[in-house]
C-alpha cells in the first residue's frame, strides 16, 4: 500500500492510499467522520487500481467539521492532483450516499458508482424504526470516528436530500449506478431499490446471506462482490457529459 498527499484547494493537506493496477476506483467508507476500514489490500477488489482517501479531519488527513459539498470538492481535488479523468466510485453505508452525490455533482469525473448497504436518500421514520428495532440482533463492529465531522456531514445530508430539485437530477443522470443489498441487514432495502429503479442506468444486486458490515464480516465476498459490480461498470464505455 502506497501512500500520498494531496493539498485542497483551502491548503488542508489529505492523506491518501492507494493499491493495485488498472481501472482508477475511488473507495470510500461509511460513517461519515470513521476512518477509512476499507483501506486494505486484502479487501480492494482485484484488476483496478484502488484510492482510499482519509477524509477531511479523520486519520491523517487535516481539516475539521464540514458539509457534503466540501467533501466532494477534496475528493476533486484528490482526483485532479493525480492526474485522472475519471474513475469509478465504490462505496460502503455513508459512502454510498456520497457517491451519489459526487456522481450528480461532476458527472463528467464518475465513470461509474458501486454503492453498498447505502442508507438511501431519505430521512423516513419507518425506516428508522426498523433499523433501531433490528441493533439487538446486529453484531457491531467498533470502528473509531470523529464525533464532530460525523455531525457536520450527517446535518448537511439532510439539507442535501431536501432540495427541490434532487430527484429531477437523478432520473436525469446517466451515469451507471449499481447498488449492492446485504440480504440480513437490518436496515431495510427499499431506498436502494428506489434508487435502482429510478436512475435510467441503475440497477440493485442483493446478496444474500451477509449482514451491513460483511466487508469484515465475509471479507472474501465483499472482495468478490466488488470485483464483480466494478468490472462491470469498467468495461462500459465512458461517455462525458456535453
Amino acid at each position: 500500500m502506497e501512500s500520498t498527499r494531496v493539498i485542497a484547494d483551502d491548503g488542508a493537506a489529505l492523506h491518501v492510499r492507494t493499491c493495485g493496477g488498472g481501472a482508477d476506483v475511488l473507495v470510500l467508507s461509511g460513517g461519515p467522520g470513521c476512518v477509512h476500514y476499507l483501506a486494505d489490500q486484502d479487501l480492494a477488489p482485484s484488476g483496478v487500481r484502488c484510492w482510499f482517501p482519509d477524509p477531511r479531519g479523520v486519520g491523517a488527513s487535516d481539516g475539521g467539521p464540514h458539509d457534503m459539498a466540501r467533501a466532494i470538492a477534496d475528493l476533486e481535488a484528490v482526483r485532479s492532483a493525480i492526474g485522472l479523468g475519471c474513475w469509478i466510485v465504490l462505496g460502503h453505508s455513508w459512502g454510498s450516499d456520497l457517491a451519489v452525490r459526487y456522481a450528480l455533482d461532476h458527472p463528467s469525473s464518475v465513470r461509474g458508482v458501486v454503492g453498498v448497504a447505502g442508507h438511501g436518500l431519505h430521512r423516513d421514520c419507518e425506516w428508522s424504526a426498523a433499523y433501531e428495532a433490528g441493533k439487538a440482533v446486529e453484531t457491531p463492529v467498533e470502528i473509531d470516528f470523529v464525533p464532530q465531522v460525523h455531525a457536520a456531514l450527517w446535518g448537511s445530508f439532510k439539507d442535501w436530500i431536501h432540495e427541490p430539485p434532487l430527484w429531477r437530477r437523478l432520473a436525469d443522470s446517466s451515469v451507471p449506478m449499481t447498488f449492492v443489498a446485504a440480504g440480513e441487514d437490518i436496515r431495510p432495502d427499499w431506498p436502494l431499490r428506489q434508487l435502482a429503479a429510478l436512475l435510467p442506468a441503475g440497477r440493485l444486486e442483493v446478496v444474500e446471506g451477509v449482514g451491513h458490515d460483511f466487508w469484515s464480516a465475509n471479507p472474501d465476498t465483499w472482495r468478490d462482490v466488488c470485483t464483480r459490480a466494478v468490472a462491470s461498470i469498467a468495461s462500459r464505455e465512458h461517455a462525458r457529459p456535453s
